[in-house]
């Protein structure tokens, strides 16, 4: 224990709907998950800081990684003390929300990034790691998670087209804020601090080297985390971060660090679409036809819209894109099954073409 005073979970973001889910448990101890490296956990009790691992019965139960408790999830332990090694995670209570993404590189498989979220700053430089469809991706699993979403740019003394990228950002972040931060104007990181509440979780998610770590300490008020300098060559960070970590700032409120994270897999995002993509989505129902498919059928509003200035096509672009990645996330088999189906009818078709040119 690193702690023996009395420790108000309140301050760690407990609220009367984790309450509420204690009385389940009358024989366990509350407790919130800190950090996280691979599967031991830091968790935050009454009593102060101990690490804990899940109990076998949890592990034999869980099905998929979101089974398993994150950090930021508020969960019943079997003692408050670290005596006679770690303690026993037992149950995870009910989440008032969860930040998943697909897990990089070919895998299907889901990623927990952090649970219980109230904010998510989604922190992207202002050099050459500035990528609309990023934000885009990060704008969508945000508003899937029921977290509020802020826009945090940093390092603007390195951009000299600043106002051309707010506007870019203005176009996909509808009723988002955007705070502009520099390393040599503190004015932007003040700003930040208007989004902290005592008992108000955010978490803060962006490639590496993107200034996460910088903001934390800035937060913090002091060097809690190392800051790794990015590489003059390409511009990209070094991870200065590499695992998820919970920490309360002096002030009140909760910040979660995460790794840099540059591939951003899409998981099932039906609702964060829709609020990411209102200005595609407004077109839907438009339509001359019901069934339409948005690709050469008359009286389509998209495609109207589009070759009136009204509609970006690289913004229908990304919607299609994400929405793909999102039907394929969700049920992988079903959409490789439809996918086949349909590249066989147009074979059938291109056949039947063929047969009917060579006897003409």
């Amino acid at each position: 224990m690193k702690s023996t005073e009395q420790i108000d979970l309140r301050e760690y973001g407990l609220d009367d709907s984790f309450i509420a889910q204690i009385v389940e448990y009358p024989d366990l101890y509350l407790s919130r998950i800190v950090s996280q490296e691979k599967s031991i956990y830091q968790a935050i009790c009454a009593n102060g800081e101990l690490f804990a691992e899940v109990s076998g019965k949890l592990r034999f139960e869980a099905t998929i990684p979101s089974d398993f408790p994150a950090v930021g999830d508020f969960v019943m332990l079997d003692r408050c003390t670290d005596k006679n090694g770690n303690a026993i995670i037992h149950h995870v209570l009910r989440r008032k929300n969860l930040f998943v993404r697909k897990a990089s590189g070919k895998t299907n498989e889901e990623q927990v990034v952090a649970a219980n979220i109230d904010i998510v700053f989604l922190c992207m430089s202002l050099n050459k790691d500035f990528n609309l469809h990023r934000l885009e991706r990060y704008l969508s699993l945000a508003w899937e998670s029921g977290a509020i979403p802020v826009v945090i740019l940093t390092k603007a003394d390195l951009c000299d087209n600043l106002l051309r990228k707010l506007q870019v950002i203005d176009s996909v972040a509808f009723g988002v804020d955007v705070v502009v931060t520099s390393s040599i104007e503190p004015y932007g990181w003040q700003q930040i601090f208007k989004y902290i509440k005592p008992g108000c979780t955010v978490a803060l998610l962006g490639s590496s080297g993107v200034g996460k770590s910088s903001l934390i300490n800035c937060l913090l008020g002091e060097e809690r985390l190392n800051t790794k300098e990015i590489r003059i060559d390409d511009d990209k960070g070094r991870h200065a971060t590499t695992r998820r970590e919970l920490f309360l700032i002096s002030g009140g409120g909760i910040v979660i660090d995460t790794p840099g994270m540059r591939e951003l897999g899409m998981w099932d995002v039906s609702n964060g679409l829709d609020k990411s993509f209102t200005d595609v989505e407004v077109y839907f129902g438009k339509c001359r036809f019901r069934n339409c498919t948005h690709t050469s059928e008359p009286g389509c509003a998209i495609w109207s819209a589009i070759e009136q200035g009204k509609l970006s096509p690289k913004r229908w672009e990304s919607y299609r894109r994400l929405k793909t990645e999102a039907v394929f996330a969700e049920d992988k088999g079903n959409y490789l099954a439809e996918k086949e189906k349909k590249f066989k009818n147009i074979a059938k078709i291109n056949k039947t073409i063929q047969k009917y040119l060579k006897n003409k």
